[in-house]
C-alpha cells in the first residue's frame, strides 16, 4: 500500500475520533439526566450475561472523572490512528474492542468492568508497537509522542490501585501488540532510493550510464541520456558563471 494512502488528512481523521467520544457523552449524560444506572451492563468475566458488557462497557462510565480521563487520550489517539493507519482504523477499533473485552471476560475479577480505558491502551499499544515495527520516522516519532504523553499509563495494567480495571488494561494492552503483529504488511514504509530496491540492476541505471568505470563523466549519444547530459552540461555552467 502506498505511503501516501497513510498520511493523508481527510475529514474522517477528525470528525468520526469526535462522533465516537460524542456518543460517550450522550450516553453518560442520559444516566444523569434520567437517573439510569448502566454499570449493569458491562464486562461481568465468566458470566454469560456478562458478555454483553464486551459491547456495551466502552460507552459506560462510572462518573463525571472516569469520562474525562478517558475521553481526551481516547480522543487524540484516535486521531493518531485515522491520520497514520486510516484504512485499517476501523479494524483496529472494532476489533480491539471485541478482542479486549473478551480477554477481560476471561481473566477479570468477579466485577463490572467499564469504560473506553481498554481500547484506550488498545490504541498506545498498537500506535507505539506499529511504529517500532515500521522503522519509518514519522511513525517511530508517533510512538515516542505516545510514550512521553502516556508512557506512565504502564503501571495501571498492574493490580496497585481498587476500583480499576487493571485486567481491562492488561487485556487492552495485549490486543494492540497482537494487532501490530497481525497488520505488519499494512505498515507504510519509507520511501526507498532506486539502488536500495531488490530488482536494481547498476547496467540499467540512467544515471550510471553518464559516468566511465572511473568516475569521469562521459558523452553519449542514446536520445534519454543525451537529454540529461544537457541538462547537467547547462547546470555544470551556470555554477561555474556563478562562481566566477
Amino acid at each position: 500500500m502506498k505511503q501516501q494512502e497513510h498520511f493523508k488528512f481527510s475529514t474522517g481523521v477528525v470528525a468520526y475520533p469526535v462522533f465516537f467520544v460524542l456518543i460517550i457523552w450522550l450516553v453518560f449524560w442520559f444516566e444523569v439526566r434520567f437517573g439510569f444506572n448502566f454499570s449493569k451492563y458491562g464486562i461481568y468475566p465468566q458470566s454469560l450475561k456478562g458478555l454483553r458488557g464486551i459491547f456495551l462497557s466502552p460507552f459506560i462510565h462510572g462518573d463525571i472523572k472516569h469520562i474525562y480521563h478517558n475521553t481526551i487520550p481516547l480522543f487524540v489517539l484516535s486521531i493518531g490512528l485515522f491520520y497514520f493507519y486510516r484504512p485499517i482504523a476501523w479494524k483496529v477499533i472494532l476489533f480491539g474492542i471485541l478482542f479486549s473485552g473478551f480477554l477481560t471476560w476471561c481473566i477479570g475479577r468477579p466485577s463490572y468492568h467499564i469504560g473506553a480505558s481498554g481500547l484506550i491502551y488498545v490504541l498506545i499499544s498498537f500506535t507505539f508497537f506499529k511504529g517500532v515495527f515500521a522503522k519509518h520516522y514519522r511513525l517511530i516519532a508517533l510512538s515516542l509522542l505516545v510514550v512521553f504523553l502516556y508512557g506512565s499509563m504502564i503501571w495501571h495494567t498492574l493490580p496497585i490501585e481498587k476500583g480499576i480495571s487493571w485486567e481491562g488494561h492488561m487485556a487492552g494492552l495485549i490486543t494492540g501488540v497482537l494487532f501490530a503483529l497481525f497488520f505488519r504488511k499494512e505498515i507504510a514504509k519509507p520511501k526507498k532510493y532506486v539502488w536500495e530496491q531488490e530488482n536494481y540492476n547498476e547496467d540499467n541505471d540512467p544515471f550510471l550510464k553518464h559516468f566511465d568505470e572511473d568516475g569521469n563523466f562521459v558523452e553519449s549519444n542514446e536520445p534519454e541520456i543525451e537529454q540529461e547530459q544537457t541538462k547537467f552540461n547547462y547546470i555544470y555552467k551556470e555554477e561555474s558563471k556563478d562562481g566566477e
